[in-house]
């Protein structure tokens, strides 16, 4: 598979994973999520989820089974987002490796085709997600409520090599249609 093509979402949200709905999953028959952690779901420095995000968490699990993959080593700080939100967690993942995405597709006991990695990078999560055959969707990184960390600025070169190499990262018609943000 050419490089371009193992960085294009299937996806591209335009707004944050709180963005994802049931109608978006019923349409792409996503039966399941693998959701990277940090930036996606938390701010990088925060160790809690928002409110938002805990009940975002409780309206998906009724439609879609969860796992949180995160390449993130800290055990413990991913362990209590997991815990939190009752969600089965990996940490350590080494994304873009497909190892540990594997074995949370494993787990979900669903056809690879059927679950989406969901993330806000290109080259770990996209680029993973891809090379797994997963549905990839590409999500804009959580609030920071407007403080910039350089992550921000690893995104913005990870899209601007990516979109050299060909990848497309323009919202797609659905988002166009629905009225969702952009």
């Amino acid at each position: 598979m050419c490089l371009d093509k193992l960085l294009q979402p299937d996806l591209v949200l335009g707004d944050s994973v709180l963005g994802i709905t049931s109608e978006i999953l019923q349409k792409y028959q996503i039966q399941g999520l693998v959701l990277d952690v940090d930036e996606t779901l938390v701010p990088i420095h925060h160790s809690q989820t928002s409110p938002d995000i805990v009940v975002w968490v409780e309206k998906i699990k009724s439609v879609a089974s969860l796992w949180l993959v995160s390449n993130n080593i800290s055990q413990d700080r991913i362990g209590r987002i997991g815990d939190s939100l009752d969600i089965p967690y990996i940490a350590g993942a080494g994304k873009p490796s497909r190892r540990k995405l594997k074995k949370a597709v494993d787990e979900m006991n669903l056809p690879v085709e059927k679950v989406a990695m969901v993330g806000d990078r290109l080259f770990t999560d996209i680029l993973a997600g891809n090379r797994l055959g997963m549905f990839t969707i590409l999500v804009d990184p959580i609030s920071n409520n407007g403080l910039e960390f350089p992550i921000d600025k690893v995104r913005s070169f990870e899209v601007w090599v990516s979109q050299i190499l060909g990848a497309s990262l323009n919202l797609t018609s659905y988002q166009l249609i629905s009225g969702q943000k952009k």
